[in-house]
């Protein structure tokens, strides 16, 4: 059974923040709000989340998954980024964007896409991600929670907490959440590629 725990948008409690970290240390798959729309998350060496994350979802071998990083500093660290590159981005973030961007030797290879080594990456505008990101001291590998059976996310963490009860351990609901995912741009080969047209804003990169 999945724990519940209610979190304030915009002054998200310490203590619900560390409880979540906890349980992602100890090797748990979450749900949590993002600037764009509910997702799956856990820590960046769970290769059983991973593959719990592809079961809820049914997703393929060459599904991009993301690192939600905290800022520039951490995100440096995953992907790497030409200073063309990061300026289009740094203009654009914190928002609801994925980048699709070359991968770094510190990212796990089961997280890579099999045939071109990247991955995705995301800096989140949502207080509560940040909160958990600071407490956590590392990315959360993450995944948009979109159901095979649904045309769109779930918004409510109590109508969450009911379909995924015994396939996730936490449910962190902070409110009502969107239900359009991010934009997703391929940067690797340093033009803007637009891959699925979300939440975040389209004219930067048309």
């Amino acid at each position: 059974m999945a724990k519940y725990f209610d979190v304030h948008p915009d002054n998200p409690q310490p203590r619900v923040i560390a409880k979540t970290a906890d349980e992602i240390r100890a090797g748990g798959l979450i749900v949590y709000p993002t600037d764009s729309c509910f997702a799956l998350g856990c820590g960046l060496g769970n290769k059983e989340g991973l593959d719990r994350i592809r079961k809820i979802r049914k997703l393929s071998e060459n599904h991009h998954f993301a690192l939600v990083c905290k800022d520039f500093a951490q995100l440096g660290q995953f992907v790497h980024v030409d200073n063309a590159v990061f300026r289009k981005i740094k203009a654009t973030t914190p928002g609801s964007y994925t980048f699709i961007l070359p991968a770094l030797r510190d990212v796990p290879r089961r997280m890579l896409h099999p045939k071109k080594k990247t991955v995705g990456v995301r800096i989140p505008d949502n207080k509560v991600v940040q909160a958990l990101l600071a407490e956590l001291g590392e990315p959360l590998v993450t995944s948009t929670l979109l159901l095979p059976d649904q045309e769109a996310p779930m918004t409510q963490g109590w109508e969450i907490k009911e379909e995924l009860d015994a396939v996730v351990d936490v449910v962190l609901d902070s409110g009502d959440c969107g239900e359009t995912p991010t934009t997703v741009i391929d940067f690797v080969d340093g033009t803007p590629r637009i891959l699925r047209r979300g939440s975040g804003d389209l004219a930067p990169f048309e």
